[in-house]
């Protein structure tokens, strides 16, 4: 009885622990050590989704932990899709606060907005330097990073909306159907003509061919 009261108490204990572990908050930043001072990279806006403006987020603090409000414009980021051919979005991080006697904004924060337009992973590349300090960092989102775009349709309700992305992708498709359609017209407009004019030759051969005969036979008949 005594071995089963402290196994009950055990596996409560456990799945207690459990619990706790599976409420803990998962961080939407990564963040990172560069230099002296200390980041937090991520998307501003999570979840993030396609077709809707969010930004590059950059929380700046200092080895003391204070945010740094005085970056200037010596950073800049690459934003870039994995798999999409090494192309890329080069931004500037500017300040999303005021410090002065109307503080506003949480000091430390900087963005590059922009608007994903593909769900997946994206990269962030930092370069330039801090006060000094050089930059050459990448931040990748992921299950350990931060959040990846998704796919609005996935959380779309009642009715199911195509993206910005995929009506782009349809007009690009119907462009090149239309394209497609318009060039047969103009080759069979091309033959169409083409013909009427072999027509129009083989009468005008025919119609020489006929009064030459007959200009023979009326001097045959005077002779």
């Amino acid at each position: 009885m005594k071995w089963t009261l402290r196994s009950t108490m055990i596996a409560f204990g456990v799945a207690g622990l459990l619990l706790a572990l599976g409420a803990a908050p998962v961080s939407a930043h990564e963040a990172r050590k560069i230099g002296r001072y200390n980041v937090e990279v991520g998307f501003g806006d999570e979840p993030a989704y396609t077709g809707e403006k969010n930004s590059v987020v950059l929380f700046l603090h200092d080895a003391n932990d204070k945010p740094v409000v005085d970056l200037g414009d010596t950073l800049k980021v690459d934003v870039s899709l994995a798999g999409d051919d090494g192309q890329k979005l080069s931004l500037a991080m500017e300040p999303n606060f005021e410090v002065g006697e109307d503080t506003s904004g949480t000091p430390g924060d900087y963005r590059a907005w922009f608007i994903p337009t593909a769900p997946g992973a994206y990269t962030f590349h930092f370069t330039g330097n801090i006060k000094g300090q050089p930059v050459d960092q990448k931040f990748t989102s992921g299950p350990t990073t931060f959040d990846e775009v998704q796919d609005p349709a996935e959380v779309s309700f009642p009715t199911k909306d195509p993206t910005t992305g995929q009506l782009s992708l349809r007009i690009d498709r119907e462009a090149q159907r239309l394209n497609q359609a318009l060039a047969a017209s103009e080759r069979r407009a091309k033959d169409e003509a083409g013909t009427a004019r072999l027509i129009a030759v083989i009468g005008v051969v025919i119609g020489v061919l006929g009064l030459a005969t007959a200009g023979f036979t009326v001097l045959r008949k005077r002779a």
